[in-house]
């Protein structure tokens, strides 16, 4: 039986090639890194787990309020940074004095690591979870089996 997180990456995989769309969520169409988040969760929920109010590409930099990070921790179950699995969402921050705002879902765990995520510039990408970008991560979520 497939688990919930390897049902999560072959989803976040079926959206690669979508471009970058600030507050996008729909496969083909366009996506922001939550977007993705989110179209990944409709596949597997059915449904979003709350309404999402509309949002700044700072996301909450000038309050310094890590709203991404509490959203996550409400309908995710997080996990040790060092328990890596197929399908994580992986929250990350991208300079050391700002909030977390950018999230992907890592790919492979194994050989050369991999984050699919969406990409200002570049749409829904699978990229190589490098170790610039493994020491921006500062969270890591399963799915939940069911909700």
């Amino acid at each position: 039986m497939i688990d919930m997180g390897e049902r999560a990456a072959a989803e976040a995989r079926r959206w690669i090639g979508t471009p970058y769309r600030h507050q996008g969520t729909v496969r083909g169409a366009g996506a922001d890194c939550l977007g993705l988040l989110r179209g990944v969760w409709r596949a597997l929920y059915g449904r979003e787990p709350e309404e999402v109010p509309p949002y700044t590409p700072d996301w909450s930099e000038p309050q310094g309020e890590e709203v991404l990070w509490r959203a996550a921790g409400r309908h995710l179950i997080a996990k040790p940074l060092e328990q890596a699995a197929e399908g994580d969402v992986i929250l990350f921050r991208m300079r050391d004095d700002t909030v977390a705002k950018h999230l992907g879902l890592q790919g492979r765990v194994s050989g050369v690591p991999s984050f699919i995520h969406a990409y200002s510039g570049h749409g829904v990408v699978e990229s190589s979870l490098s170790e610039p970008w493994t020491r921006r991560i500062v969270a890591r979520f399963a799915f939940p089996e069911r909700i």
